[in-house]
């Protein structure tokens, strides 16, 4: 019984989707205050409904409620807890459940935090979310019910697909979801105001801190799962350009453009139209994401579903909600005024090429992500575009725009001193050069291209530094006073350089690893070694071991260095039992900022196995420069300029009324 109440609070939230979709949008144009707080109130009560049906659904995997379709096909009894619980979302229909919990929980957000927001703004901004909303809800209810029962009752489930029983799974698509859905926020602003008509400082001022939670989110849920393939799969690899990664790096490259278009939006009133686009992009690019893994137009790990009836239906969301954006925005755009001037010389001018070079790397990885696609659909002519074609086009396109990172924080507003920047950063661009020398000399040498690469990682590292060293006034002052002014910086300049700086540790992390990577695929039996790195690691042998719902063999290796051991590590071929279904486990021991990385193959007739090493140095910087930006995001946000919503005005004191002198 408690299945149907998860299902029929589904329904319930449909309804009230409706109702919070339609009222509030007449009230916000009659001016009625009463039907414009069914926003507020309707939105509380949506997620309630939907968190419920969550719950609902989550008990089904804790107990092992077979009779529920969803439950029967992605669990099993013998499933670790944490798994039971990861695996609500390690599937379709329960991914989806997920999206909707958190669009209504972002909606709440809005409410609860909303609330110095001008009522015609707050009422239209929740009826959007309501929209959105009622179309995701309206799309499982249809196409993707997990609340289905079984009869009859099947004795145990068909477990979850092995490679997602991982805490990855826990982890990693909660916090790409807060990422993509975040951007809803920034999408329903952008709807409401030209709904409105009041685009303004004061609107950039709301929009901002929404967009930075979205990116800090995505940041992080790109991050983790870069980290969960490099270590699941076994294949030594941290991005592979999968069009599924690709859909989830559109929008946190829209995201960081909108970021920056915001500050300049609300500092300078200007670019409104590039504000207004790109909030709408972003969320149209996390669109674009969920219908290629959920229509079955490609295959990928990533990929959910293959129903043609799914995909069908998430086009039909692109298409009313994107062409439906894009329409109003095409019709209100015209009548948006120009903002404050300024000379291509200015912070301003920095910003809009930082805007430019985000919004075509987006444009070469989206093309290069949907051309196999279309070219396949119209032509029935397959074509792989991998690798090389990303790494040159997003490769090139990025060069300038670090080179220009450093540079845009010392310049000042409307007009600024590119000769004086570039006085202020010589001593970080003659540092760079020195550290990217002295790594590519510590790593035996390598293409003479990677100094720069290293040492264009070291600038940015380094002007994100001397931003807040010039902020502060060290060479000027007296330490105490600089260090005073330091601690007397506002939050947002902390954010903003680490930010910086984190872009820079993970482009050191990147350059590092693929220009001084090693790997060896060699066949080992016991007490055969393979150098890596300056290690010597030993094959000992194999061992049979079984986990709670699998069988493996599982590998010992003894690293040495100097013929001193210095750490040992397991490697495994794992087969879980209930879907017949092999993974590999691979062995990794950090080295400082590198990594040696152990896998294994296949067993050989001889009685001797496959044994895959790869030395990969530097590699941790790629994810420590994610968490930097991260940490910075989140300091940002901690700043008390950047509180959701904006300051209530004072009411003013009536002045009494003199009383005449008897």
């Amino acid at each position: 019984m408690i299945i149907e109440l998860g299902h029929y609070a589904l329904v319930l939230a449909l309804a009230t989707c409706l109702v919070v979709s339609i009222l509030p949008v007449i009230g916000a144009r009659r001016g009625d205050a009463a039907m414009m707080a069914v926003a507020t109130t309707g939105t509380y009560a949506l997620f309630l409904l939907v968190g419920f049906s969550f719950a609902v659904l989550t008990y089904g995997y804790v107990v092992s409620d077979f009779s529920v379709q969803n439950v029967y096909e992605n669990s099993h009894s013998l499933k670790p807890m944490i798994y039971k619980i990861s695996g609500v979302w390690g599937n379709h229909e329960g991914s989806m459940l997920l999206w909707v919990l958190i669009l209504a929980f972002f909606s709440t957000m809005v409410a609860f935090f909303g609330t110095n927001l001008p009522d015609r703004l707050r009422a239209n901004v929740l009826a959007v979310q309501a929209w959105i909303t009622a179309a995701f809800t309206l799309f499982i209810l249809l196409t993707s019910n997990p609340f289905m029962r079984l009869s009859p009752i099947p004795a145990e489930g068909q477990d979850l697909n092995p490679v997602l029983q991982d805490i990855g799974l826990a982890i990693h698509p909660p916090l790409l979801y807060l990422g993509y859905v975040g951007f809803s926020v920034c999408f329903s602003f952008a709807i409401a105001a030209l709904m409105d008509g009041r685009i303004d400082a004061a609107w950039a001022r709301w929009v901002r801190p929404w967009t930075l939670a979205a990116w800090v989110f995505l940041t992080a849920g790109i991050s983790m799962g870069s980290y969960w393939a490099y270590y699941e799969l076994g294949w030594g690899g941290w991005w592979f350009w999968d069009p599924v990664e690709n859909a989830s790096l559109l929008p946190w490259l829209a995201g960081t453009a909108l970021l920056h278009s915001a500050l300049v939006m609300e500092k300078r009133d200007a670019l409104k139209i590039w504000t207004v686009l790109l909030a709408i992009i972003a969320f149209s690019l996390s669109l674009l994401g969920t219908f290629l893994v959920r229509s079955g137009v490609l295959t990928s790990v990533h990929a959910f579903a293959t129903d043609p009836t799914r995909g069908v239906f998430i086009l039909g969301i692109l298409v009313i909600f994107i062409g439906g954006a894009f329409t109003l925005f095409a019709l209100r755009a015209p009548l948006l005024k120009a903002g404050g001037l300024f000379q291509p010389i200015s912070r301003e001018g920095a910003l809009v090429l930082n805007n430019l070079i985000l919004t075509v790397s987006t444009a070469s990885v989206l093309i290069g992500t949907l051309y196999p696609l279309l070219l396949e659909t119209l032509t029935g002519e397959k074509i792989s575009v991998g690798p090389p074609f990303f790494n040159i086009t997003f490769g090139l396109l990025m060069i300038p725009l670090l080179l220009a990172v450093p540079f845009g924080p010392f310049l000042a507003w409307k007009r600024g001193d590119l000769l004086g920047a570039l006085q202020r950063l010589y001593v970080a661009a003659a540092l760079s050069l020195v550290l990217g020398l002295g790594l590519w000399y510590a790593q035996n040498g390598g293409p003479v291209m990677a100094v720069g690469g290293l040492a264009l990682a070291f600038f940015v590292m380094g002007g994100a530094v001397s931003d807040l060293w010039y902020r502060a006034g060290f060479g000027k002052h007296p330490i105490a006073t600089a260090w005073a002014r330091l601690k007397g910086l506002p939050r947002s300049a902390f954010g903003t350089a680490l930010g910086h700086f984190g872009v820079g540790v993970t482009m050191l992390g990147v350059v590092a690893v693929t220009t001084f990577e090693t790997e060896a695929v060699v066949e080992m039996k016991p007490g055969m070694t393979v150098e890596a790195g300056g290690y010597v690691i030993t094959f000992d042998g194999l061992r049979a071991a079984n986990g709670p719902n699998y069988t493996e063999d599982q590998g010992h290796f003894t690293i040495r260095e100097g013929g001193v051991e210095v750490a040992d590590v397991w490697s495994a071929k794992r087969l879980y039992t209930a879907r017949q279904m092999p993974t590999t486990e691979a062995g990794i021991v950090t080295f400082g900022f590198s990594q040696l990385y152990v896998s294994l193959g296949d067993p050989m007739a001889d009685g001797g196995i496959v044994v895959r090493v790869w030395w990969k140095p530097w590699i941790l910087c790629i994810w420590y420069g994610t968490i930097v930006m991260m940490v910075g995001g989140v300091v940002s946000l901690s700043d008390r300029r950047l509180r959701v919503g904006a300051p209530k005005r004072a009411k003013v004191a009536a002045k009494p009324v003199l009383e005449a002198a008897e």
